[in-house]
């Protein structure tokens, strides 16, 4: 009976093995990559630069007193309504009054910002 060599069996076997997972390794790979991408594209659509700077503004308002006075203020609400919607196309409205809270007198500021793919409510006391 002659002897079987079985080394180039060894050789397909392990070339296969490399194949498969190289094919695996390039499919996390791919798949890594569209999750990075999806979150980043998160990331950067979420406006929080813009929500900083309309609740800042407001703000400022609140502090200088311009919220209590109430012609003035409607021209201030109008003015930033306009400037918001035409230069970042967003929604966005604010109340302030004040209320008593256990004893103390608070400014009470609501506000609302919405830019079709995020949409921001919050009540501030301060």
């Amino acid at each position: 009976m002659a002897r079987l060599d079985d080394d180039g069996q060894w050789i397909v076997m392990m070339g296969f093995l490399v194949a498969v997972s190289i094919f695996f390794l390039a499919l996390v790979i791919n798949q890594a990559t569209l999750v990075g991408q999806t979150t980043a594209e998160g990331v950067l659509e979420f406006p929080k630069s813009d929500i900083r700077d309309f609740t800042e503004e407001v703000h400022t308002l609140v502090d200088t007193g311009d919220v209590y006075n109430s012609t003035i203020n409607e021209t201030l609400r109008r003015d930033i309504i306009a400037l918001e919607e035409a230069r970042k196309n967003t929604i966005v409205n604010y109340s302030v009054q004040q209320v008593d809270i256990s004893g103390k007198t608070y400014n009470e500021t609501i506000y609302h910002f919405n830019n079709g793919v995020t949409v921001y409510d919050a009540t501030v006391h301060y």
